[in-house]
């Protein structure tokens, strides 16, 4: 079976968010090209600067919720390679949810060359019992806003 990527079209909804990256030496391998983890590690930060531009800190959701998020999946599909000093564009948005979990599409571009997408679904836990709990309400309803 073909992994083709999560659609990321125009019709993509206002909690779409994107960010600038810059491919530097320690992003890369010997051969100049990011390293294959790495993408992963764009990606944790294209998810973390969404929940910010909504108006949450990971920082205060663990402290004030005792709650954090973790990797539940991840489908990743390389197209292309990104490589030393490109200037990268990297595209999130939340997809869908359950109680527990949100599906985050991911897209890296090289201006409008797509070079990765991923599909990551994190779930929520509680950070003192490492167990799933609810998405609160309120992150829930500012990534889904209709």
């Amino acid at each position: 079976m073909r992994y083709n990527g999560p659609a990321m079209d125009a019709s993509a909804p206002a909690e779409s968010h994107a960010i600038e990256l810059r491919v530097y030496y320690e992003d890369t391998d010997c051969a100049g090209l990011v390293y294959y983890a790495n993408y992963l590690r764009f990606c944790e930060r294209g998810r973390t600067e969404l929940l910010r531009g909504l108006g949450f800190s990971q920082n205060e959701l663990m402290r004030e919720h005792g709650i954090g998020f973790v990797v539940h999946r991840l489908q990743a599909h390389y197209r292309h390679p990104a490589r030393l000093d490109d200037l990268l564009r990297l595209e999130t948005r939340a997809v869908s949810a359950t109680r527990t979990t949100v599906v985050f599409a991911q897209r890296l571009l090289r201006g409008d060359l797509p070079l990765f997408d991923a599909e990551v679904t994190v779930a929520c836990v509680d950070l003192q019992r490492g167990r799933p709990v609810a998405l609160p309400a309120a992150v829930r309803a500012r990534l889904f806003l209709s």
